[in-house]
């Protein structure tokens, strides 16, 4: 290649219920990283507010200036223990829970057609690496109905469209051990250096599904 493979990394800002998100320490830590592997690759990052209106108006605003390759998505799961590589989107979208503007949706669904989207199969090499950092780690087939499957679903219908995008995934990662926020009884105690360990692995590992998309482009 001739020019410095481009990949966006995202998180979110806080929502109801969740005043700290995690993926906003964890995308910047991850644009810090400085490894051989990276040398020849373009790292920028976006934190999301949780509002439908920012994914639609900001996403493709990201797309179109960044022209990333390869999208690698962060999003909260407050209530699971481990980290969740997600497989696919749903079309599907809650219509009780409000975002961070107060804004409902007033349909259920994201768009007509399909049921669900797939990312595909490059998500079980994420899921592979980020095991193997020591974390547990599990596949998903359920990215739930808020905003994170909502970006998940806008993100998956862009790929391979006129612009540079080949790969997305959504990783969901469980609240801190020390956030400054109260974990329930019996959550893990996972710490932000174990999900950097995990976001490195899964971020070098897009570096090479990207390298390879981009030769057999």
């Amino acid at each position: 290649m001739n020019e410095k493979l481009r990949i966006l990394i995202t998180g979110f800002g806080p929502f109801p219920g969740a005043p700290f998100n995690p993926t906003e320490p964890l995308v910047a830590r991850l644009l810090r990283l400085r490894r051989p592997a990276l040398s020849e690759v373009e790292l920028t990052g976006h934190i999301f507010p949780v509002t439908y209106q920012a994914v639609d108006r900001e996403l493709p605003q990201l797309l179109k200036k960044r022209e990333p390759q390869a999208l690698l998505m962060f999003g909260l799961a407050t209530r699971t223990r481990y980290i969740r590589v997600e497989t696919r989107a749903r079309n599907a979208v809650t219509t009780l829970w409000p975002d961070a503007d107060h804004a409902r949706l007033r349909q259920g669904s994201i768009s007509g057609g399909a049921d669900a989207l797939m990312f595909g199969p490059h998500t079980a090499r994420l899921l592979g690496v980020a095991a193997g950092s020591g974390v547990e780690a599990r596949a998903s087939r359920n990215a739930g109905s808020y905003l994170c499957n909502y970006l998940s679903w806008r993100a998956i219908e862009a790929v391979g469209k006129d612009g540079n995008l080949r790969l997305a995934s959504f990783v969901h990662i469980p609240l801190l051990a020390r956030s400054g926020t109260s974990l329930r009884k019996g959550s893990p105690r996972i710490t932000l250096e174990e999900l950097v360990d995990a976001g490195e692995a899964m971020l070098l590992e897009m570096v090479k599904l990207a390298r390879q998309a981009a030769r057999a482009s």
